[in-house]
């Protein structure tokens, strides 16, 4: 995978001079960067340390396939000099949204990440937006974010790559050991069965198998068929464990497990933070606790 990164706006014809023009500063004189959701939000404040002010622009908890932002979402990011989304057609509601804005200068943090296809439903064959779940594609998005913030505030780029530096070598640290556990568990083990299929860069990371009742939330649920052809795989390989992810009912995983007799090995954590005081209130939590979830049950299966 090659590493690119490209500052955009979504007005083909704003000038060059407006993107590298001296950044609005918010209150305390930092400059303000708006990012779509809670794990980019994380991830820029970590590169961007005390120079500008992130914010999400939706909350912890949020479902953020079909999210529908409100006036005060509006509100909250006009001020920003740069707005920092995921890409690979996980917003489908930013387009939109930034036109509202006044096409604010925008930076796609997955551009360089070679994406992994969705596989089924409505959306097969086109990217799968969660890169941010795996090791190597995480990093992309670091240096991503470097690159943008560097653009909007030349005079802090020695800083915001200073910080990305050290902040790689965390994520490395957060998952490297998760994930050689879960390429030493034996391989009739090595399933990873979800609601969504939200982790397939995880899973071909940690060297398991993906099984999913539907491809992407914004389809809302699976269809009989997929149901069934969940559940007669883990009949047929004697899978031993099912999960389901924060922002979804744990029912339909929970209604598989009771029905093959494989465990509900609990939730995983991938399109959001919690608040402050959950279970996982930064992207390092959710990588954590969300892998530990997976190797624990596999390992204990």
């Amino acid at each position: 995978m090659k590493r690119r990164t490209f500052l955009t706006t979504a007005l083909a014809g704003l000038a060059a001079p407006a993107i590298l023009s001296a950044p609005a500063l918010a209150q305390g004189g930092k400059f303000k960067v708006a990012t779509t959701f809670t794990i980019i939000a994380d991830m820029a404040r970590n590169v961007a340390g005390d120079r500008a002010e992130v914010v999400s622009i939706t909350k912890p908890g949020a479902e953020i396939h079909n999210y529908e932002p409100t006036p005060s979402d509006l509100i909250g990011a006009r001020d920003a000099s740069l707005v920092l989304r995921n890409g690979m057609n996980l917003e489908l509601w930013f387009e939109q949204f930034l036109r509202n804005l006044g096409d604010l200068p925008s930076a796609t943090l997955t551009e360089g990440i070679e994406p992994m296809p969705i596989s089924g439903g409505h959306y097969d064959g086109k990217p799968n937006p969660h890169a941010w779940m795996a090791l190597d594609t995480a990093l992309f998005y670091v240096d991503n974010i470097a690159a943008a913030l560097s653009q909007v505030d030349p005079e802090g780029e020695g800083s915001y790559r200073a910080n990305a530096g050290r902040y790689k070598g965390e994520i490395a640290r957060t998952i490297g050991p998760l994930r050689d556990a879960a390429r030493a568990l034996p391989e009739e083990r090595r399933w990873l069965v979800t609601s969504e299929g939200a982790f397939s860069y995880l899973a071909r990371d940690f060297g398991l198998r993906e099984l999913f009742l539907w491809p992407i939330n914004a389809d809302a649920q699976g269809t009989p068929q997929q149901v069934r052809r969940v559940v007669d795989a883990i009949r047929q390989h004697k899978i031993p464990v099912v999960f389901s992810e924060s922002t979804v009912s744990d029912r339909p995983a929970r209604q598989i497990a009771a029905e093959t007799g494989a465990r509900y090995g609990g939730v995983l954590y991938v399109d959001s933070l919690s608040e402050a005081g959950g279970p996982v209130p930064t992207y390092l939590d959710l990588l954590r606790v969300t892998s530990e979830t997976i190797v624990e049950a596999l390992s204990d299966a």
